[in-house]
């Protein structure tokens, strides 16, 4: 299963800004490991969207509780799954 967890900013620009570098640490982490595959904010910087890997909704889960934003409180996640039945190679 894929999902796409968006992320909508709690907290003004400087507040998030302060968790920035240990959200983007835990990024690549994330990254590294496969667990996400694409990240990025939108446009409006109200918030970013995370593509995962392959994972199960419960290790999404665990995604959302271990970035740096959900502990400081700066951002909460929506979660949208799907089944991924049609891929770019390699995915």
């Amino acid at each position: 299963m894929f999902h796409i967890l968006k992320s909508t900013y709690l907290q003004p620009p400087d507040v998030v800004n302060q968790t920035r570098p240990a959200h983007l640490e835990w990024l690549k982490g994330e990254v590294a490991a496969g667990r996400i595959v694409l990240a990025g904010r939108l446009d409006d910087e109200s918030g970013a969207i995370l593509v995962t890997g392959d994972i199960s909704a419960d290790e999404a889960q665990d995604v959302v509780d271990r970035d740096p934003y959900t502990s400081a409180a700066v951002a909460n996640y929506e979660r949208l799954s799907f089944n991924g039945a049609f891929r770019a190679p390699g995915l």
